[in-house]
């Protein structure tokens, strides 16, 4: 029966390609750019028109002129593979284009379990050279969820590293666990000296916010520059955040899902002094994954939304903005592509989706005029 499922829907997903579709601002068409990709995570683009591609089993591939590259790129660190984790976000340094250096996210095993952990590399042609570690998750844990993983520049060359709570719920408001945060660093790793909970006796240094469920979309706001995120709830209470220093964001005492299957209250209800609301929610769940601002010119009408991937849906989700207000949802591409797992608003004025599937694809939103 899963095989005639996924038959089903390549054959849907080959069928929108060409296919218009219309948004409330513009018609567009879907045009695969490659496909063959197992479980696809991120895509970051390179300054020669070449993709890099993670698949979460562990391997980093090369993408050009809508060929893929069958030999993946060498030198990556070891990679655990475990339940939700594998290599996952990928992401050029600010200075790539005079330093080489590419930055990855992915599931490592230690004493004490699988953590998401971070490295960079420079590429050199299509292989990875002086790969290093600059952060590990701290605890470890034993289970396959939750290890949020989306990596973020912002202006001042400070790197966001998002984290979910490793499906133990609780560690999110610890303040001597990762878990349940996002993370700031130097782009070697280090702490900054103005991280707001640096130098304070039982907390993680690297922590910038607490009570984070799983944070799987991550992007900088184009006029604020402020980081912007989604983070999947439970049964319902998906939410998109804006992240500020030192923000509790509540999870698990608020929160607006309820207990899968038995629909029963979590923590103190969805609100509580001290710990913030979110700017947008989504009950039931929409189970988002992936997020950009859209700044290109090919979609003049879109531009300045934010637009977010769905893989309970299978849709892309865009949201009109007004500042930090959304002023209205549109869903698009429902039961098209399949599990929409990253979404990127690319040099090309284009937007690609990758779609988290066995026979996975890079997709291409063109408009038509």
């Amino acid at each position: 029966m899963r095989t005639l499922a996924l038959l089903a829907l390549a054959a849907v997903a080959q069928a929108a390609h060409g296919q218009t579709f219309r948004s409330e601002a513009h018609a567009f068409t879907v045009t695969r750019v490659v496909g063959g990709l197992d479980h696809p995570w991120s895509v970051a683009f390179l300054p020669d028109g070449r993709m890099l591609i993670t698949e979460r089993e562990g391997r980093l591939r090369i993408a050009k002129d809508g060929k893929l590259d069958p030999q993946p790129v060498a030198g990556l660190p070891p990679i655990a593979p475990h339940g939700q984790g594998g290599l996952m976000d990928v992401v050029l340094h600010p200075g790539f284009a005079q330093n080489g250096l590419v930055y990855f996210s992915f599931s490592g095993r230690g004493a004490d379990g699988y953590g998401t952990e971070v490295a960079r590399a420079k590429l050199v042609a299509s292989r990875l050279e002086g790969a290093e570690v600059i952060f590990r998750q701290s605890p470890k844990g034993a289970t396959g969820r939750h290890f949020g993983s989306r990596l973020v520049f912002d202006r001042a060359g400070f790197l966001y590293i998002t984290l979910g709570d490793r499906g133990e719920q609780d560690r999110a408001q610890k303040p001597d666990d990762h878990a349940g945060s996002v993370i700031r660093l130097h782009d070697d790793g280090r702490v900054p000296a103005d991280n707001p909970f640096a130098g304070r006796a039982g907390w993680k240094p690297e922590k910038f916010t607490l009570g984070n469920r799983n944070i799987q979309g991550a992007a900088l706001h184009p006029v604020s520059g402020l980081l912007w995120t989604h983070e999947h709830g439970p049964q319902g209470g998906d939410e998109v955040n804006v992240i500020r220093a030192g923000v509790n964001y509540g999870w698990p005492v608020i929160t607006y899902g309820v207990n899968y299957g038995i629909g029963t209250k979590i923590g103190e209800g969805t609100h509580k002094a001290g710990m913030a609301q979110p700017l947008h929610r989504w009950v039931p769940s929409i189970a988002p994954s992936g997020m950009a601002f859209y700044t290109g010119d090919r979609f003049p009408r879109w531009k300045g939304d934010l637009f977010v991937g769905a893989l309970r849906d299978r849709m892309l989700v865009r949201l009109k903005l007004d500042g930090e207000k959304v002023l209205r949802e549109e869903r698009l591409l429902q039961g098209v592509l399949g599990r929409i797992r990253d979404v990127r608003a690319a040099p090309d004025g284009y937007l690609y989706l990758l779609t988290d599937e066995s026979d996975g694809v890079l997709a291409k939103l063109e408009p038509v005029n």
